[in-house]
């Protein structure tokens, strides 16, 4: 079954919504009543079999009604969820919220962690932003002692790095601005890349500023090494209560995911790496990225700035999640993020 008519839309539809709300399997009786349906039960019974042949359903037991598989909630999500805005009342609460918070990144990404997951009643799971690659915006050099300097390096969408380094001369506060404002001119907004082929064109005057330029590369390859931002998450147990994560070795899979950061970061990147700034993804099941999400589900958005500076927002629960008001909240708040890191970048 390739292609699904209307009436089996509208009832895999509502299989989906009432598997969401009770996690219990549903009936063609049930369905009948509960949504005042035109159809007869035995119509409706006839399609749930045929859903269920065509593997969107699935019917635990003989005597039982059905539930959704993965391929249901597939096609639930690409191709029948309405991507409806978030109420009115709710986008001016979170956007109180956001106005009443601590200015600054970290207070901001924390927040909208917090207030997703109590939104999803799931896992939140929100990645600082980093420079998509790392690119200079500020270099100031400052004189410590004769030959000690700090080095401030401020990067594209507000990252700063200090290095501490000594060089081979005496080296005054004027000459350290004089060499600043050089390399200001030339590395502005530039990459390591870049700036590795402007100096292979243009020599560095002497022997300080080749140390300071080495310096500066080397902090742009080990920011670059980051692929994704510190990550915050929230709600644990809005998982942990749901019936789907009763069995503890279940909640032990989950929890294992969380607690190694190394291993969240690096599926945070592979997974929302080609995705644009603003869209919203859904993974099922890790999606073979990651064996332990076998029974879960991931709606995630990248936030910030396209090729510039950019963080990730989602939700993890299980694949029975309310993806109707998921999945515009995980959007809306991707919204809020790429707003602030928009102003942010601005302001330096």
């Amino acid at each position: 079954m390739d292609e699904l008519t209307e009436r089996q839309k509208v009832i895999l539809s509502l299989v989906v919504h009432e598997y969401v709300r009770t996690a219990n399997p549903v009936g063609s009786k049930n369905l009948v009543k509960q949504y005042r349906l035109d159809y007869s039960p035995a119509t409706v019974r006839n399609e749930l079999a045929a859903l269920t042949e065509a593997h969107y359903l699935s019917q635990p037991h003989t005597s039982a009604g059905r539930v959704p598989t993965e391929k249901g909630y597939r096609y639930f999500v690409s191709g029948m969820i309405q991507m409806r805005e978030l109420p009115e009342e709710t986008r001016r609460m979170i956007e109180h919220q956001f106005s009443q918070a601590q200015q600054g990144m970290d207070g901001w990404v924390k927040l909208a962690a917090s207030i997703l997951a109590d939104q999803a009643n799931a896992i939140s799971v929100v990645s600082a932003p980093l420079p998509y690659r790392t690119r200079v915006k500020y270099i100031s050099l400052i004189s410590i002692t004769n030959r000690q300097i700090l080095m401030i390096l401020v990067l594209a969408g507000g990252q700063m790095q200090q290095r501490f380094m000594f060089v081979s001369e005496v080296m005054t506060q004027t000459r350290l601005n004089e060499i600043s404002d050089r390399l200001n001119r030339l590395f502005e907004e530039k990459n390591s890349e870049e700036i590795r082929k402007i100096c292979g064109k243009l020599p560095m005057a002497d022997e300080t500023t080749e140390e300071i330029v080495r310096t500066l590369l080397n902090t742009l390859y080990e920011t670059d090494a980051l692929q994704t931002g510190e990550v915050y998450t929230e709600g644990i147990n809005n998982v942990l209560s749901e019936p789907e994560f009763a069995d503890s070795e279940e909640a032990r899979r989950t929890l294992r995911i969380l607690d190694e950061k190394p291993l969240l970061q690096s599926f945070l990147s592979r997974t929302t790496r080609e995705q644009k700034v603003g869209g919203v993804q859904v993974f099922f099941g890790g999606d073979g990225l990651l064996k332990d999400m076998a029974n879960c589900s991931l709606v995630v958005a990248r936030y910030g700035m396209q090729g510039i500076v950019t963080g990730t927002i989602g939700v993890l629960g299980p694949m029975r999640m309310a993806y109707s008001k998921n999945i515009p909240t995980v959007r809306f708040l991707a919204g809020i993020l790429s707003d602030l890191v928009a102003d942010t970048t601005a302001e330096i």
